[in-house]
């Protein structure tokens, strides 16, 4: 088991449902998001588009972050999947500065979007999340223990977020990628290894 993600980028159309269904789902902080969608303008005009690249941690096989961390705070799963443990977590940002995909992000103080006073839904919801700790994605592994998939794919309206087992031939994600003319990973020179490969650029 190889937990993995292919991204269409012809079918998104940066509408950005994955980034706040993932920021209602998770409960994340003032600030934080566990992704984001990229745009890119390419070509010249009269013939110019636009292209958004969803972007999270990419759950590297060899990720730069597990080699850096001073507590071991940050640990890779069986299946692939990189965590956080917040209780480990010293806030030193070595594992931010060592992710060359800027997926991590560290919770400095517990405040809301509405001063210091925090809404109801933002005192439970905050209380999943440690200050001072780094979060990042993870896949949404609670939900995946109970067979769903991540909020983020679950949300997507077009289809273009394709997570499942990469070590399972017969999987959606590698019918996609049998498919694609040309799948390709992000800074894969950098020997990380991302689990999260895009196609249709």
């Amino acid at each position: 088991m190889h937990w993995g993600m292919v991204i269409d980028l012809r079918l998104c159309v940066g509408c950005n449902s994955c980034v706040i269904a993932c920021k209602a789902g998770r409960g994340t902080p003032q600030g934080t998001f566990w992704n984001k969608v990229l745009e890119q303008e390419v070509g010249t005009f009269p013939e110019a588009r636009r292209i958004f690249w969803p972007v999270r941690c990419m759950h590297c096989e060899e990720p730069a972050c597990l080699e850096v961390c001073p507590t071991g705070a940050t640990s890779q799963r069986e299946d692939g999947i990189v965590m956080v443990d917040a209780q480990k977590c010293v806030g030193c940002k070595a594992c931010i500065l060592a992710c060359p995909y800027e997926a991590r992000t560290l919770w400095k103080e517990k405040s809301g979007y509405f001063g210091d006073s925090l809404t109801p839904y933002e005192e439970v919801a905050y209380s999943a999340h440690r200050p001072a700790s780094v979060q990042k994605c993870d896949f949404c592994a609670d939900r995946l223990a109970q067979e769903l998939k991540p909020y983020c794919v679950e949300s997507c309206l077009t289809g273009a977020l394709i997570f499942g087992d990469l070590d399972d031939p017969n999987n959606e994600v590698n019918r996609v990628l049998e498919q694609a003319r040309i799948p390709f990973r992000l800074k894969e020179e950098l020997g990380t290894k991302p689990s999260i490969y895009y196609v249709g650029y």
